[in-house]
């Protein structure tokens, strides 16, 4: 019978042409096992079977087997076949002589200058969880069980429209239960046919930047912003026009010249810094946005859960036909690995888009997006969120308090709202903010700096802390190891 360990075997004894015909498959099984094309604990295929597929006697096989299971290579279990031992990586001296190339050296000659500039500024943390790594949810608290027994429900008569592609952009019945959701929790205003389903909030960004800009175009982006949309505006050829914020939100200026064909904002709970936008400010921004033929992209991306007072409605909701794109995510309310967002489109450019969606990304993951549908429907998300806000905001406080009693209220952020994922620790502005944070990451403690928010010059300084996925003891054991690093440093003391 064919195995996959055969198939390796057989294509390494192939390779090997000289030599009698015991060693070359020596040889071969022996490479095979120490390059790792056959890992520990990978069964051998039974000594008839491999005769017979190299067209080799059986003796031949059965002695090769018998050196390589005295050297280490294999072992084998009575009753239960022959498989390669754990600890072969260990037998170094009954390691052949292998005459392998070195791998080439990093060239990034061979990259696009947009693939260079992007990387350039590559701001993603290779480690995703951690201490006070800002935007992660408590993924452990998801009822896990309950979406599983949804999705094993749906999975015994799966519907053959969720097994296929999609270019509707998204299951209906999920875009039917986010209407009605948005509707009522956001205050926005759409139907399902005006949804699409993205896999987050980077692919919603690219998709409408590639459909709306041409290269050399302009966007406003918030000063500081999110670095996720600069790099898509980067790789997209659209140049970024940085827009200072204060606690009222982005400052908008008056487009006498070129306006902006995009205006990025995150009005509810502005990203990194937490202000929340004005009406005035914002049916300011509506109106400049409607007169000068821009689009205003606002990114809600975490605006469920704020800890005091009531809900701010969304920016998308305040007019009828509004010149807005309203983009959110499943990643902060439920978590990341989802890959699960939404982007409610003008009824103008919906039809457009969702095309530009199916011919670019080729939508999926329906069966799920059904799931995620009865679990919204079910009232389990809403009861999910309002257990998070609770559970948040409890963590926020922690945090909060053990900032000003070690350091002070000049520590607070000036525009830190009480909502959201994460705070900001503002520091005094001769702190090196980016050789703190480095210190705190080499330490385990996953603090971003705020000054590499900012496209131009920082005008101040402060540390980013995630706080939503850790319990109440680890905030207060994670900031005590942070104070000992930051008064270490150049910073306050």
């Amino acid at each position: 019978m064919r195995s996959i360990a055969g198939d390796v075997i057989r294509q390494a004894f192939s390779q090997c042409e000289e030599g009698k015909l015991h060693k070359r498959l020596y040889i071969a099984i022996s490479e095979s096992i120490l390059t790792g094309n056959l890992n520990p604990s990978a069964r051998m295929p039974p000594t008839r079977d491999l005769a017979e597929e190299l067209e080799l006697s059986r003796n031949t096989v059965l002695r090769v087997y018998e050196q390589l299971q005295a050297e280490g290579y294999i072992s084998t279990h009575r009753g239960n076949g022959t498989f390669v031992t754990h600890s072969v990586l260990d037998n170094l001296d009954a390691r052949p002589l292998l005459s392998a190339e070195e791998a080439p050296a990093e060239d990034r000659s061979l990259l696009s200058d947009r693939c260079l500039e992007l990387l350039q500024h590559a701001s993603a943390s290779p480690r995703q969880w951690g201490a006070f790594l800002p935007g992660v949810p408590d993924v452990v608290s998801f009822p896990h069980r309950v979406m599983k027994k949804i999705h094993d429900r749906q999975a015994r008569q799966p519907l053959p429209e969720h097994l296929t592609y999609d270019s509707t952009g998204g299951a209906h019945v999920l875009k039917a239960a986010l209407t009605d959701y948005l509707r009522t929790a956001r205050g926005v205003r759409c139907s399902p046919d005006q949804i699409l389903i993205t896999e987050g909030i980077h692919q919603a960004l690219d998709l409408v930047t590639r459909s709306l800009c041409n290269p050399g175009d302009t966007a406003w982006t918030e000063e500081p912003g999110y670095w996720g949309i600069k790099n898509i505006l980067r790789i997209n050829g659209v140049g970024i026009l940085p827009m200072p914020v204060d606690e009222q939100g982005l400052i908008p200026a008056a487009t006498s010249g070129t306006a902006p064909k995009l205006m990025f904002v995150t009005p509810s709970h502005q990203y990194p810094l937490g202000s929340v936008m004005s009406l005035s400010r914002r049916q300011l921004l509506l109106s400049l946005a409607r007169d000068s033929g821009s689009w205003i992209i606002e990114d809600d991306y975490d605006s469920e859960f704020r800890f005091s007072g009531q809900p701010i409605p969304s920016l998308q909701g305040l007019e009828e036909n509004s010149p807005v794109i309203y983009i959110g995510t499943f990643s902060k309310t439920l978590y990341p690995a989802l890959r699960l967002g939404y982007v409610v489109l003008p009824k103008a450019i919906s039809a457009p888009l969702k095309k530009m969606h199916s011919e670019l990304y080729r939508g999926g993951h329906l069966q799920m997006q059904a799931a995620l549908a009865e679990f919204i429907r079910e009232g389990y998300y809403a009861a999910h969120i309002r257990k998070m806000r609770q559970l948040y905001g409890r963590r926020r406080q922690v945090l909060v308090s053990l900032i000003t009693h070690y350091l002070g209220n000049d520590y607070s952020g000036q525009h830190n709202s009480n909502a959201g994922l994460h705070l900001i620790l503002q520091l005094p502005v001769e702190s090196d903010d980016v050789n703190i944070a480095l210190d705190a990451n080499n330490a385990g403690l996953l603090v971003r700096p705020l000054s590499r928010y900012f496209v131009g010059k920082a005008t101040t300084r402060g540390l980013l802390l995630g706080f939503a996925h850790m319990d109440e003891k680890e905030i207060e054991s994670a900031f005590v190891r942070l104070l000992a690093i930051i008064r270490s440093s150049a910073g306050p003391h």
